[in-house]
């Protein structure tokens, strides 16, 4: 039996690692926009998807908090996250021309290891009685 707890042990911790990476690329990748292209950064998008892809530049790291200290709020607030960024993409995509990107290929994906994933997540992270 101490074999199977050892790997499930470790199926936790790469999920962990997965959703942490995931969120924290995501953090950078929107930081990075945001301080090469200021308040400017996606002009060309309507103000309530700029408001939303800037406020992840805030919220995926928080995730990343969440998730790290365990807490089964990170799981809600990635998955809701995901979620929305995948159809706030999508639909821009759709809609704005020229708006393409690997994300609308990725982050579908991940999203769907996310929910996948995410009972793992909520039962390791339970707390003691």
């Amino acid at each position: 039996m101490p074999h199977r707890r050892a790997s499930s042990s470790n199926g936790v911790a790469l999920v962990l690692a997965v959703w942490v990476a995931g969120f924290s690329v995501g953090t950078i990748f929107h930081l990075i926009e945001l301080l090469t292209q200021g308040s400017g950064v996606y002009g060309n998008m309507p103000v309530c998807v700029r408001v939303f892809w800037v406020s992840l530049t805030i919220i995926d790291p928080l995730v990343v908090i969440l998730i790290l200290l365990r807490r089964r709020a990170g799981i809600w607030l990635g998955s809701a996250v995901m979620v929305a960024d995948v159809a706030v993409n999508w639909t821009v995509a759709l809609s704005v021309a020229g708006a393409t990107g690997p994300g609308l290929i990725t982050q579908p994906l991940f999203l769907l290891f996310l929910l996948s994933t995410a009972p793992l997540l909520w039962r390791s992270f339970r707390t003691p009685a």
